[in-house]
C-alpha cells in the first residue's frame, strides 16, 4: 500500500491547499492572524492559576470570570477596559452593547 505521510508534509499538503485562508490576514488587515479567541479568553485563567496556585473560593473564582468576561467583551466592542471598568463602577455596564 501507500507509504504514510509524516506530520510535517500533511501540514504542507494543508499549507499549500488552504493557501488563500492561511495568508488573507496580510491582505486584509481586519483579518486577525490567528482565529483563537477561545484560547486567548483562557489563558488569563490559567496564567491567574498558576501565579496564585489556584482559586481561594469558587465565588471568588466567578466573581473573576464575570470581570474577565466583562473586559474582555468590552475589548472585542473596542471599548478600553479601563473606560469599561470605569463605566461599569458609574452604573452604565451596558456601554459594551451600544
Amino acid at each position: 500500500g501507500r507509504k504514510k505521510k509524516t506530520k510535517v508534509l500533511n501540514l504542507i499538503d494543508r499549507l499549500v491547499n488552504y493557501k488563500a485562508s492561511v495568508c488573507l490576514f496580510i491582505k486584509n488587515l481586519c483579518v486577525p492572524f490567528d482565529n483563537n479567541l477561545a484560547e486567548r479568553d483562557l489563558r488569563m485563567i490559567k496564567v491567574k492559576t498558576k501565579v496564585s496556585g489556584c482559586f481561594r473560593s469558587e465565588e471568588g473564582a466567578q466573581e473573576y470570570l464575570t470581570i474577565m468576561s466583562y473586559i474582555g467583551t468590552a475589548h472585542k466592542h473596542g471599548i478600553n477596559a479601563f473606560t469599561a471598568i470605569r463605566e461599569a463602577l458609574l452604573g452604565n455596564s451596558d456601554i459594551i452593547f451600544n
